[in-house]
């Protein structure tokens, strides 16, 4: 892999503000504000100090030790469920690591199927959920997915906090401030793959995209990235999921003799590399975070050979022993072993911030929780570096302010939820159709 830690170029938005100047009243007739003035300013000030920038009530602090009731919608089943394992395991490890430091919160976990826009298993999930009582759900891994559920976990005002959502169209969505995430924006992926592709020596690509606000958004940036380094982008052809026949696509995509493809979809690949790598060279196909997986078992030794991808994450190298305990208490639970830690970190991390938040908060409530989440990530409030859920723990019980870094790098929020850094890892396939580093 190489990692390329990359600054958010995204800006937040800003508003102009006109300032307005007027006589005083007590100026102009030498009498004081009315009685109803000062009242309307009391009662301003109580409504603001009582609700969360998006309008959701702010619960009272809680006493004694705290209790987070925790749901999780990751992908159990639908064109993701390869991811589904070790976002899984992450967020085991985080509970039980939570819960064995005994520091003043419990995490009770309701685990649920987020599925995909095909299956639509979210939609028995998230009433399930909810109707448990959770006050934050982890998931979904899918962007396009995510915003099938994020309008009812709003409404309850619920954190909705993914692991590994990237679409941009989650940025500045309309989310009352409650959702989160700890993968970058695609418009990284996009920048660092597109820059990829002309640096192998490519001038014309042609794309397959799936139609969802991940595929064509992660296919935008890309574009603009390998066009502004020279190159052109011959077709995009975009299916829907649920597909399972991709002749068109693939016609389409060879049909202008491109120098390489980019296959930007799920796990739909196991469906289109056999048929277009029998009419293109595998080693110039560009894979993304959606689909660079563990293909050993699923295509003949070579078939991938020299192909590359990208996807936000964390260079394994720098955390083995994290990924060795995550495994071995997956393990522990009865699982086989993981074949992929893609985004396990993320979610261990998703986990143990909001456990920081609602201890900073001194409440489990989601709105509570959700204007702390900024401060133990070190957005705001110039907090002490911890990189562990124990040490966070001690420095905010004792009345500090925490700044946690995980194992999925420098989680720091800025204030749409986004993280303002990230890694984006490069990979290439080996003679066994794994996935391996190449550089860093």
């Amino acid at each position: 892999m190489t990692e390329i830690n990359i600054k958010s170029r995204l800006a937040l938005k800003t508003a102009s503000v006109l300032g307005v100047f007027a006589l005083s009243a007590a100026a102009l007739a030498g009498c004081a504000a009315t009685s109803t003035e000062t009242e309307a300013t009391e009662s301003e000030t109580s409504a603001a100090a009582t609700t969360t920038p998006g309008g959701c009530e702010l619960g009272a602090e809680q006493e004694g030790d705290l209790t987070l009731k925790l749901g999780t919608a990751l992908p159990l089943t639908g064109n993701l469920a390869f991811l589904g394992p070790p976002e899984e395991a992450g967020v085991a490890l985080a509970i039980k690591d939570i819960n064995e430091a005994a520091k003043g919160i419990t995490i009770e976990a309701t685990l649920g199927d987020s599925g995909d826009t095909d299956n639509k298993a979210y939609d028995t999930e998230i009433p399930r959920l909810l109707n448990a009582g959770v006050e934050a759900v982890v998931g979904a891994a899918s962007s396009g997915t995510s915003l099938q559920f994020i309008d009812r976990l709003v409404a309850e005002c619920v954190i909705q906090f993914s692991p590994a959502n990237t679409s941009a169209a989650l940025t500045d969505y309309a989310d009352k401030g409650l959702y989160f995430r700890t993968a970058p924006s695609d418009v990284l992926q996009g920048e660092v793959l597109g820059n990829l592709i002309a640096e192998d020596g490519h001038q014309k690509i042609s794309m397959i995209v799936l139609n969802d606000s991940y595929g064509t958004g992660l296919a935008e940036f890309v574009t603009a990235a390998f066009t502004a380094a020279g190159g052109e982008v011959l077709a995009a052809p975009t299916y829907n999921t649920g597909d399972t026949n991709f002749s068109s696509q693939i016609a389409e995509a060879l049909a202008g003799g491109p120098d390489a493809i980019v296959l930007i979809t799920f796990d739909e690949a196991k469906t289109i590399v056999p048929e277009l790598i029998a009419q293109f060279p595998g080693d110039k196909l560009y894979f993304v975070d959606g689909n660079l997986t563990n293909y050993s078992e699923v295509f003949e030794p070579g078939a991938l050979e020299g192909a590359k991808g990208t996807y936000p994450g964390v260079n394994e190298s720098k955390i083995g022993d994290f990924i060795k305990r995550m495994d071995e208490n997956w393990q522990a639970q009865g699982n086989a072993p993981l074949e992929l830690n893609a985004y396990g970190p993320e979610s261990y991390d998703a986990v143990v911030l909001l456990a920081l938040a609602a201890l900073e908060a001194r409440s489990t409530e989601g709105a509570n929780m959700s204007v702390k989440l900024q401060e133990v990530s070190g957005g705001s409030g110039n907090g002490q570096k911890c990189t562990t859920f124990a040490e966070c723990a001690d420095i905010i019980n004792a009345g500090g302010t925490a700044d946690y870094d995980g194992p999925s790098g420098n989680v720091t929020f800025n204030e749409l939820g986004d993280p303002t850094d990230g890694n984006i890892l490069i990979q290439q396939f080996d003679g066994n159709n794994v996935p391996a580093t190449i550089r860093g």
